[in-house]
């Protein structure tokens, strides 16, 4: 070969060369730089706009990750289906204490996170509270409390002060209606929001969740009787919101229930630390108050509740580092500060400055996390949607015989295994 054939032929390799490195180089920088996009499914809709502004904070200092946050109409049915077709999303809003969750975390839906660094950021060993088998599959970020929200403008007015006892309850209803206001605000066609009144109204008069329980799940067969002395009772407080809510209430809505509120038109609104968001989105004139479900005495109130923003990881999801990072993300005080500034409920993760017993939820507040806070009793049933539509149909007819055959009917399937 010629010296310029020579010098031809290497100057090629030495091209083709370079071109094989720099592909290499190239396929290298791009393997390193794949971006990859992990579902975040959520139940709670009212902080959609919240979440979102979280998920775009927390994609910036991951610029390789994308979270699709993903909203649907009458979630937790969708998210039922998408679990029994196995199309687990990646991220779930989850409801710890639901047996649907507890059924999946024993068949291996989601995964085992006991270890896992960021449940050190969860105070007060709230994560063991939901404990499967022993193991952790869930970061609860923050608590939902139930009670009642109340104007309390207009009590300074008419002299009132929150209830410590059912008795000054019924008193304080009785003057709020002779003042020509509507005591209650209640969403008639939306069931799910007096579950928290009606469990209430069972674990005060019977003195706790599991003696409620006890008279309800784990009695015998058909031993729900209308003649029951706590029964008798628990008549006495569904009817108190029976006879003294707004105009409509058996045709309205949760946001109906809400505008009646927040407008002033009723002064109390039995619901759930979920509503305030919308609640205060509709600009209250008056200033937004919260007191806890009274029993018989004084000191004996009580709140329900459990994990609200609480997330569990797909056990089969393809992203398993991203979903962990986005979690762990989520248990920080930058992401959760953010969050409790528009939600308002009590939070699970340390580090986060709380408004106590001087905000809204103040009334509440002071008992998440003690023994005045029960976890919703649906833990130990198969499904409550059947119990919030009994409580609504005694509302709607007063009929205690149907609801106590409707009761009989919904506990004693679960009763075969006592």
């Amino acid at each position: 070969m010629n010296k310029w054939l020579r010098k031809v032929a290497l100057t090629g390799l030495t091209a083709v060369a370079a071109l094989s490195l720099s592909a290499c180089g190239q396929k290298q920088n791009s393997s390193s730089s794949k971006k990859v996009t992990i579902e975040y499914f959520n139940q709670k809709k009212e902080m959609s706009g919240t979440l979102k502004e979280i998920i775009k904070d927390f994609e910036k200092k991951n610029p390789n990750i994308r979270v699709k946050e993903v909203d649907v109409p009458n979630p937790g049915t969708v998210l039922k289906t998408r679990i029994l077709a196995g199309d687990v999303p990646d991220v779930i809003n989850i409801y710890p204490q639901n047996i649907d969750f507890q059924e999946w975390a024993k068949a291996g839906y989601f995964l085992d996170m006991t270890h896992a660094p960021y449940i050190k950021n969860i105070k007060n060993h709230y994560a063991d509270s939901f404990k499967v088998n022993g193991k952790i599959y869930n970061v609860p970020l923050s608590a939902n409390v139930y009670g009642f929200f109340y104007n309390a403008t207009e009590f300074k007015k008419l002299g009132i002060k929150p209830p410590k006892t059912w008795a000054q309850f019924e008193q304080i209803v009785k003057k709020i209606k002779a003042s020509g206001k509507a005591p209650f605000a209640v969403a008639g066609s939306e069931p799910w929001t007096l579950n928290g009144y009606h469990q209430l109204s069972l674990a005060t008069i019977t003195g706790g969740a599991t003696q409620a329980n006890k008279l309800l799940r784990y009695s015998a067969p058909n031993g729900i009787k209308v003649n029951n002395p706590a029964i008798q009772k628990d008549f006495n407080r569904l009817d108190l919101l029976r006879f003294n809510s707004q105009t409509n209430w058996r045709g309205a809505s949760y946001n109906d229930a809400i505008v009646s509120f927040a407008s002033g038109k009723s002064m109390i609104m039995p619901n759930g630390s979920w509503a305030l968001p919308l609640i205060n989105a509709q600009k209250p004139k008056f200033k937004v108050r919260t007191f806890a479900f009274p029993a018989d005495k004084a000191g004996h109130e009580m709140t329900v509740g459990s994990g609200d923003l609480a997330l569990s990881i797909s056990a089969s999801t393809k992203h398993r580092k991203a979903c962990e990072k986005f979690v762990a993300y989520m248990t920080t005080p930058a992401a959760m500060q953010k969050y409790y500034n528009v939600d308002g409920e009590p939070v699970a993760v340390k580090g986060i400055k709380q408004k106590g017993v001087n905000s809204e939820l103040g009334g509440l507040y002071t008992l998440a996390f003690t023994n005045h806070d029960m976890v919703w009793l649906a833990q130990h049933w198969t499904s409550e949607n059947d119990f919030f539509v009994l409580t609504a149909g005694y509302l709607m007819s007063g009929n205690k015989q149907q609801m106590v055959d409707a009761m009989n009917t919904f506990f004693n399937p679960m009763k075969a295994a006592n």
